[in-house]
């Protein structure tokens, strides 16, 4: 495999990281104004969101 190719790969790996990140500072956001539910929420969609353009950028999808 090419150099390109491994890098490519670890690239998009940690796109799925997106998703906990984002319940997580949804999670704190949410607590420190009341709505602890609603952030991580709002949290989980953003994580998601954030990965889809990330996939999208380095071109798996």
């Amino acid at each position: 495999m090419s150099n390109e190719t491994e890098e490519s790969k670890s690239r998009w790996a940690i796109s799925g990281l997106f998703i906990p990140a984002g319940l997580f500072i949804g999670m704190g956001i949410g607590w420190a104004l009341g709505g602890l539910v609603q952030g991580l929420f709002i949290g989980l969609g953003a994580g998601f969101l954030a990965m889809a353009i990330a996939r999208l950028k380095f071109g798996k999808w």
